[in-house]
């Protein structure tokens, strides 16, 4: 562990060539936060064999009232690639979490659909997360709702919704 915060010494240096320190040092910090957290997602969901990008694509398919959604459009509600979703989805259903089945209409479309095991994972791994706050637990919820809505202006100004 250092003994000097790595980002506020970045800034330092950053500010004695160029201007958009604030800038830089959010940016750096909410990128540095992404990757602890993410680590600490993914080591809570390994035992299920899972990654964060899989356990979403679970939630995603339990959240829908069919169980399931053709592959582009969970691309679309992921916010990834289409390409994307294709290895996860093929992990998932290598697992037995999800099964391809053809669109009942569209027959370009596959759909993934949760099954049975995929429902009850979600659940255990959901407690599991829950129970470590996300990895986010060393903020009260006055924070979490706070840093929700200062990221906001950002996703919206990138046409996130």
């Amino acid at each position: 562990m250092l003994d000097f915060d790595p980002i506020d010494e970045a800034a330092r240096q950053w500010g004695l060539r160029w201007t958009g320190v604030p800038e830089m040092h959010a940016v750096t910090s909410l990128m540095r936060v992404h990757q602890l957290v993410l680590s600490r997602l993914d080591a809570l969901l390994r035992p299920h064999d899972l990654t964060f990008a899989r356990y979403e694509a679970l939630v995603l398919l339990s959240f829908t009232s069919a169980g399931s959604l053709p592959l582009g459009k969970m691309g679309e509600r992921l916010q990834v690639h289409p390409t994307s979703v294709t290895p996860i989805v093929d992990r998932l259903e290598s697992a037995g979490l999800v099964r391809r089945r053809p669109h009942p209409v569209d027959r370009r479309a596959v759909l993934a659909e949760i099954t049975p095991a995929g429902r009850e994972l979600v659940e255990v791994a959901t407690a599991d997360l829950l129970a470590a706050g996300f990895g986010v637990a060393a903020l009260e919820e006055p924070d979490l709702r706070q840093v929700s809505e200062l990221l906001r202006p950002v996703r919206e100004a990138a046409g996130d919704f």
